[in-house]
């Protein structure tokens, strides 16, 4: 008799993986710089009358996107370890990405933030592997049967 688990081969759990670690550190990143964000404007920005900027808006929501992409990662993380959905494991691979393109192009752009280039270059590393370890393993997801969620 020929176990249920004998056609898997680890590859999916690895990219799960590194898409939960990659996501993590991305929605950490995000959590601190919204909090230096917020106390610099309090500190130093509000007692200045008129001194607020559309570079607040822009570097606000750059933070706040790359905080979500982290999320979307993590969810796509848990995901490919369920071998449940493989559309939402591989754009949680690649939302780790995506937010490496996002920091380096606000690096170009003039507004390095806490964690610098390690953040970035790491990112780019897990996502990659996270990608092509999930699109080499789309054959061990589900098919057929009726979903009830991302989780269950």
């Amino acid at each position: 008799m020929e176990s249920s688990r004998s056609h898997r081969s680890g590859l999916l759990t690895a990219g799960g993986i590194l898409s939960i670690i990659s996501g993590a550190s991305e929605a950490t990143w995000g959590a601190i710089n919204m909090y230096s964000i917020i106390d610099f404007y309090i500190e130093w920005i509000r007692p200045v009358p008129n001194s607020w900027s559309p570079a607040w808006i822009y570097l606000i929501s750059v933070v706040m996107s790359i905080f979500a992409l982290g999320i979307v990662a993590i969810i796509g993380g848990v995901s490919a370890m369920r071998r449940r959905i493989f559309g939402l494991s591989l754009a949680g691979a690649i939302c780790c990405q995506v937010s490496s393109v996002i920091y380096a192009v606000m690096s170009f752009f003039g507004w390095p933030l806490v964690g610098g280039v390690v953040w970035a270059l790491a990112w780019l590393i897990l996502g990659l592997l996270a990608i092509i370890f999930i699109c080499l393993s789309k054959k061990e997801f589900e098919t057929g049967g009726e979903q009830s969620g991302i989780f269950w």
